[in-house]
């Protein structure tokens, strides 16, 4: 899938124009996503030296973006202008009902993952000699 993705308030606490502190579950998350071949865009409203800082703080906690404010890299902007991107997902902090945090937002991802993806993900992260399903960060994280 493609999965647009704010930044202040969904990646990093709202401090906008600073960066504030990431948000629990967020980069593992991401990566997460990314290992399972959705591609990411980061979608904010952040432009300039304020874009370039957001980007770097991302790369710096392992998160590549497939594109950044547009659709695919190779897009021209007019005038430097965000537009409206075209993905399957968005992920913010202003959806209706608020944002409903990163484990939430993972569960519900591979929820909607066709069938033979969640049979792999269940033999992955099944625990067949405890007989006990990982929690959340063990599930990122155990094998």
């Amino acid at each position: 899938m493609l999965i647009a993705v704010d930044f202040d308030g969904t990646i990093v606490e709202h401090k906008y124009p600073a960066i504030g502190k990431e948000k629990i579950f967020a980069f593992e998350t991401l990566k997460s996503l990314q290992s399972k071949g959705h591609l990411l865009i980061l979608w904010t409203i952040r432009t300039g030296k304020q874009l370039d800082e957001a980007v770097e703080f991302c790369r710096k906690h392992g998160v590549e973006f497939y594109a950044v404010n547009r659709t695919h890299p190779e897009e021209e902007m007019d005038q430097g202008i965000s537009r409206k991107v075209n993905a399957d997902i968005f992920i913010d902090d202003r959806n209706v009902g608020g944002f409903m945090g990163w484990g939430e937002i993972w569960q519900w991802i591979n929820s909607q993952a066709p069938d033979d993806e969640k049979k792999d993900f269940q033999q992955r992260y099944y625990r067949a000699e405890r007989k006990t399903f990982c929690g959340f960060l063990q599930a990122l994280f155990c094998r």
